[in-house]
């Protein structure tokens, strides 16, 4: 579900027409704003200041695993997880208006576009050429003039940078969904013991010693607690010690859930609720 956030200003990295911008008018609704930021740490920054009502990052692809800078970021700033949303990604090949799929020779995207679409670009027999973004890459296309050249991106970017779609669903295969989250400054709204589609978002540490991690998760396994997603990251400056970060169902505010986060507690030096938010799931 959308949150209410008529006429405010979503930050997303990336150009007009990214991936991350389609997925904040999915989520947030097509009356939005959307502000294109040039790194992920933008995002946080511009949300953070209050220049942005909220930011939507993404952390895990189905297929190329977890974007780890934004775990680190979720640490390094003061923010809240209000939502999260699956977008199926589904790359689209786009040429300059009036040009035929066989005049191409040449197809531009980010690596990991590239990487999902191997199988049938080797099929077309053209050149792979790797660039920064998707949407970039449509400009890139758009500014260029070369009937010769394609990209690979999103719909949304047909339309942003007036190209045409030669051929949709370019991706060998099609269970590609991108998790994004929502942030804000100010958390979700309060918790309703009526709706139990909620999510929680924690991170801790642990001191080294045998058995640590066992009994942190066992917290949550003792109260029957679904653990969505368990992701370690590097200390910066404490080599070999960890950060954990957890996703479980459920929200922090209820008693399984409270019961279980002060457990934890008084295992982890240092831990952190991210947020606690409505749960969604993937459209089949």
């Amino acid at each position: 579900m959308a949150l209410d956030v008529e006429n405010k200003l979503i930050a997303f990295q990336g150009e007009h027409g990214a991936y991350s911008e389609l997925a904040a008018y999915e989520y947030f609704g097509s009356v939005v704003n959307t502000l294109p930021c040039q790194t992920f740490e933008d995002v946080f920054r511009l949300v953070d200041e209050g220049q942005t009502s909220h930011g939507l990052i993404p952390v895990e692809n189905s297929l190329a695993g977890s974007i780890h800078r934004n775990y680190d970021l979720m640490l390094r700033y003061d923010l809240n997880i209000v939502g999260e949303y699956f977008l199926r990604v589904s790359h689209c090949l786009l040429a300059l208006p009036g040009v035929r799929l066989e005049d191409i020779r040449s197809v531009h995207s980010h690596p990991q576009a590239l990487a999902q679409c191997e199988a049938n670009l080797f099929k077309l027999g053209v050149e792979q050429v790797a660039e920064v973004d998707t949407a970039g890459s449509a400009r890139l296309v758009r500014d260029l003039g070369d009937k010769s050249a394609a990209a690979l991106a999103s719909k949304r970017a047909a339309d942003v940078y007036e190209l045409q779609i030669l051929s949709e669903h370019m991706e060998d295969d099609p269970a590609n969904f991108t998790r994004f989250l929502a942030l804000a400054k100010e958390p979700y709204a309060a918790y309703d013991p009526e709706q139990n589609e909620y999510k929680t978002s924690i991170v801790f540490n642990l001191v080294n010693k045998p058995g640590a991690l066992f009994k942190a998760l066992s917290v949550f396994a003792l109260r029957d607690i679904d653990l969505t997603k368990i992701e370690s990251r590097p200390i910066p400056g404490q080599p070999w010690d960890y950060m954990f970060y957890v996703d479980f169902g459920g929200h922090a505010q209820a008693l399984n859930c409270k019961r279980a986060l002060d457990h934890l507690g008084e295992l982890a030096p240092i831990l952190r609720n991210l947020g606690s938010y409505t749960r969604h799931y993937i459209q089949k």
